[in-house]
């Protein structure tokens, strides 16, 4: 019993706040640290540029046929989830601007073994979907070879095997091009990741404008054909298309003046993205009829193509889904590599992940790991599948952030905070139930995948990481890592 207890004891052991923030201010053995020169409009634009495509660009042939036109207010559902869990996080990040995103909070909220189980969503939720949005590239990159130059990879070199392929080559080669650029020192600057940002959002209002010349309101019925169950359906897959809320988190040792720049670059790029989304998924369903949605591959560019009967709205449209769906990919890696540096940090992780190439600033080790599983994950798993592994890993992740912002109000009511939850404890309240019945609608076959994702990451901590934390006095002593990776702005 007492062992038990002593388990018990270390699995629940938290980081302080003040160990946190001065971890984040700290100078490494190098004398180097993240330097913060990121503002609100820098670290808006990550937001958005993060979250604008990695899903609006095909979610609507995944989602649709779930739930028919009323895939409109799963679109709904999923942004007031993510409304919700963007108000938790605008709190949690302006009281601990660190690199590791949910997983710090949680730490310090509820214990070692919640936050190291946190991260593994974290770490589902960015591998995942830099997976997911790396086949939909390869679906934008074949439409445009078809339209401009005639040629088509052949499907048993561009989709899954489960999809009657071999390999998805041209997402394997995406996330191999997006490696190379990050190991190599590559940093997108505050003017480049805007023109990425306005790239994107000003070819999604080019669909909005064309297509809205082609809106039927007929094609919106029969409204519900799969009644509620359906709309929950597709609201979980959906939930998807905001993983990049998170990423914002993830440069909170980059950020000036991060209690205040943080919660509202989060808060803007959230409203941002939502009337984007509302906008494409209504304009696409008035332009085609529900019925034509499923399966259909770079279904934007072909709704333009029917609208228009020319080639060149498409065109336009797909390069830009390529350009901005390749940006994705390396801001979700480099979040992902930023929320690994931060466990391998705090030693739960073996410190090849906090290793810094001296001569780049690049977490090479790191970064080539993750990318590598990344590349397997979209070469060899359908899309759908992805998508559902993306949603139940950052819904997840969402709701304990929510229960840390609880947490911590009751541990540490005088706790300074640049932003503070509106409506508390409501809103963290209704972001976790809302959380949680988005989960309730994922498959079975997801569930599945993602327990068994969970028990080998309960597995790796019990067996390597609880002995390794920096916490745990009779293991081995601290030891400060190595220097720190270059920021990516």
């Amino acid at each position: 019993m007492s062992m038990l207890s002593e388990y018990g004891g270390q699995m629940l052991r938290r980081k302080s706040v003040d160990a946190l923030r001065a971890m984040a201010l700290a100078e490494t053995g190098g004398g180097a640290r993240l330097k913060r020169s990121l503002g609100v409009t820098r670290l808006t634009m990550i937001g958005i540029s993060s979250t604008i495509g990695t899903g609006i660009f095909f979610i609507l042939g995944v989602a649709t046929p779930l739930a028919g036109p009323a895939v409109v207010i799963s679109f709904v559902i999923a942004g007031l989830a993510a409304a919700l869990s963007a108000l938790c996080y605008a709190e949690l990040v302006s009281a601990l601007p660190t690199a590791g995103s949910a997983y710090s909070a949680v730490y310090a909220a509820l214990g070692e073994a919640p936050a190291f189980l946190v991260a593994a969503c974290l770490f589902l939720e960015y591998g995942v979907s830099i997976s997911a949005v790396s086949v939909t590239w390869g679906q934008y990159l074949n439409r445009l070879g078809d339209d401009l130059f005639g040629l088509h990879l052949p499907h048993v070199l561009s989709a899954a095997p489960a999809e009657g392929g071999l390999v998805n080559l041209p997402a394997v080669a995406l996330v191999g091009l997006a490696t190379l650029l990050l190991l190599r020192g590559a940093r997108e600057s505050a003017t480049v990741n805007a023109i990425m940002v306005l790239l994107k959002v000003g070819v999604l209002i080019m669909f909005i404008v064309v297509g809205a010349t082609a809106f039927n309101a007929g094609n919106f019925h029969p409204f519900m054909p799969h009644g509620v169950s359906g709309i929950g359906a597709a609201a979980a897959l959906i939930f998807f298309t905001y993983v990049g809320i998170d990423s914002v988190a993830t440069a909170g040792e980059e950020a000036i003046n991060p209690h205040r720049t943080l919660p509202l670059a989060t808060m803007i790029a959230f409203i941002v993205v939502t009337c984007v989304y509302l906008g494409v998924a209504i304009v696409a369903l008035g332009a085609q009829p529900a019925a034509e949605f499923g399966g259909q591959e770079a279904g934007l560019a072909v709704i333009l193509y029917k609208v228009t009967q020319a080639r060149w709205p498409s065109v336009i449209l797909t390069a830009g889904a390529i350009i901005s769906i390749f940006s994705i990919v390396l801001v979700l890696l480099y979040s992902q590599t930023r929320v690994a540096y931060a466990v391998s940090r705090d030693g739960l992780l073996p410190s090849l992940f906090s290793r810094v190439d001296p001569r780049t600033g690049v977490p090479s080790s790191n970064t080539i790991t993750l990318a590598a599983l990344a590349a397997l994950l979209s070469g060899f798993l359908p899309l759908g599948m992805l998508a559902e592994l993306v949603s139940v890993g950052t819904l997840s992740a969402f709701t304990m952030a929510a229960l840390s912002v609880i947490v911590l109000r009751v541990r540490q009511p005088d706790l300074p905070r640049g932003f503070r939850t509106p409506l508390y404890p409501l809103t963290p309240l209704a972001s976790m139930a809302l959380c949680l019945y988005l989960l309730a609608g994922l498959a079975p076959l997801t569930w599945s995948l993602f327990g068994l994702w969970l028990v080998a990451a309960a597995m790796v901590y019990v067996f390597y990481s609880m002995r390794r934390s920096h916490l745990c006095p009779d293991c081995r002593t601290w030891e400060k890592p190595g220097p720190r990776a270059a920021p990516l702005g």
